[in-house]
């Protein structure tokens, strides 16, 4: 079956009862309480996004968020008790794509739900309207087929070393070299793009990724990171993702 989230958290009561609200949002939800129990629900079903606890009966969140990226592409949201700063920037290093601390608010929970599944509703969308392009029919640009939008450094200058992004796949485009990229990271390199060559504050980084204003610096530093390691020659020292110190983050699309 598919269901739209998936709950991992050996609190099995309050696995239930989370799975219990989403659906009464319309939201399809399915729990279990292992690790063992994730990776069977993946044999005969799958999920759009997880919601993953750290400390499970028989290992650890962060052990099956490192496999589960091996194999999928999707949202997975840490749900944990433990507060520190150090166990936030681990999950967060390892993949995750946000971090939530117990006890949470069912309420708050299901916005950023929300948020995640509707990213992910646009971006089927996108792939939906490629695949059904008529033949010979050029991309949204009005680029004719075979050819590359100017700048984009594609095929018609394989040697540009502009930026652009893909929708379709989640992925940036450097040069004419396809980038994969993880959910959150591509969430925040769009908006970067949307704005790009002016200042995003970070304040819209934190509502338009994460649904929320009222985030930690810390979440947003590691995802800038990772963005910067894969998109730049020397991460130490950005040319296209560039810190506005006290305010956000600019992105240049030509390095």
């Amino acid at each position: 079956m598919h269901y739209q989230v998936l709950i991992v958290d050996d609190e099995i009561e309050l696995a239930k009862m989370t799975a219990e609200y989403l659906t009464m949002f319309d939201i399809t939800a399915a729990s279990v309480y292992s690790a063992a129990d994730c990776y069977a629900f993946f044999e005969d079903n799958t999920a759009e996004m997880i919601l993953l606890d750290i400390n499970l009966g028989d290992g650890s969140g962060f052990s099956v968020c490192k496999k589960l990226r091996e194999e999928y592409n999707l949202p997975i949201l840490f749900i944990s008790a433990r507060q520190s700063d150090d166990d936030v920037l681990a999950a967060l290093s390892i993949g995750g794509d946000d971090y939530i601390k117990k006890p949470y608010s069912l309420s708050v929970l299901l916005a950023k739900v929300k948020v995640n599944l509707k990213r992910i509703g646009e971006l089927r969308a996108v792939q939906e309207a490629e695949r059904t392009m008529a033949p010979g029919q050029g991309p949204a640009d009005g680029t004719a087929p075979g050819k590359s939008a100017p700048g984009t450094g594609g095929p018609a200058d394989p040697s540009a070393e502009q930026l652009s992004i893909d929708p379709a796949t989640m992925s940036a485009i450097r040069g004419g070299e396809r980038i994969p990229l993880k959910a959150k990271e591509f969430a925040l390199l769009k908006c970067l793009y949307d704005h790009k060559n002016t200042i995003v504050t970070k304040e819209v980084l934190f509502n338009e990724v994460w649904g929320d204003a009222f985030y930690s610096d810390g979440t947003l530093n590691v995802h800038i990171r990772k963005l910067r390691e894969k998109l730049e020659e020397d991460p130490n020292a950005p040319k296209r993702i560039k810190t506005v110190w006290g305010t956000g983050y600019i992105l240049e699309t030509e390095a």
